[in-house]
């Protein structure tokens, strides 16, 4: 661990198939050679299986620091989610969020999926169809649920950095790139008030493939880690390295 700094590695959108048995360790090992604790953004399996999330146990024996993960869009696509979290966290020093905060090293990490809904001035409103006010409460849920994890942390560790993971993007800066008819189902700027307010240090997601590898927040700086973005930006390590 760096002097005074605890180094943070995040990635998104493995994406991990039933093709990629062996294809993760040296990922793994590397991230562990190099950072303090890994954040994953979400989409860990490409078609919500279980069978994809066991490869991804068995790829994450090479991983030696504590993970902290949320689930994305394709976890939930079976509608098997609940058994994609109990495979994955089976292993034993996995973090798997949904609403729920962590501590490790001394910074605090509060986790949601989030959802869609679209940006600024453009948000979706509670108006209409039964099915458009179903869409827009979900993300206002995903928000509530991000607060409530966050308010936890400053009650209980008022003095330590948070970290705010998900999947889906808080901000329309690291959705750019992607077109715009697509923004209301890449992430929701209701996601947004709680990090604000709560004085997030910096928010780590995923999802937006084609989208921009940093934005912000106010003070507080939004990094798209999806792996393709990352890829783009020619990081060939395949995570993002923050020092907190």
């Amino acid at each position: 661990m760096a002097a005074g700094k605890i180094r943070i590695a995040a990635a998104g959108d493995l994406h991990v198939t039933s093709a990629d048995k062996g294809q993760w360790i040296e990922f793994f090992k590397q991230v562990s050679a190099g950072a303090d604790v890994l954040l994953l953004a979400g989409d860990l399996t490409d078609t919500g299986d279980e069978s994809e999330a066991e490869i991804l146990v068995a790829e994450l024996k090479a991983c030696t620091i504590p993970v902290v993960a949320v689930l994305g869009n394709h976890d939930y696509e079976k509608g098997r989610q609940k058994l994609i979290r109990q495979i994955i966290q089976e292993h034993n020093d996995i973090h798997i969020l949904d609403g729920e905060c962590t501590i490790i090293h001394q910074v605090g990490f509060a986790g949601i999926k989030g959802f869609g809904g679209g940006f600024d001035g453009h948000m979706l409103s509670m108006f209409g169809e039964a099915e458009m006010k179903a869409f827009v409460q979900t993300g206002v849920n995903e928000a509530l649920l991000l607060d409530r994890a966050l308010a936890r942390l400053d009650q209980e560790h008022p003095d330590i950095p948070k970290i705010a993971l998900m999947h889906y993007s808080p901000s329309i800066d690291t959705v750019r790139g992607e077109p715009e008819q697509i923004y209301p189902f890449l992430g929701c700027s209701r996601l947004a008030e709680p990090i604000m307010r709560r004085k997030v240090a910096a928010v780590v997601h995923g999802h937006a493939h084609m989208g921009a590898f940093e934005g912000s927040l106010g003070n507080v700086k939004v990094y798209n880690v999806a792996k393709h973005v990352l890829h783009t930006t020619g990081n060939i390590t395949g995570f993002h390295l923050l020092n907190i």
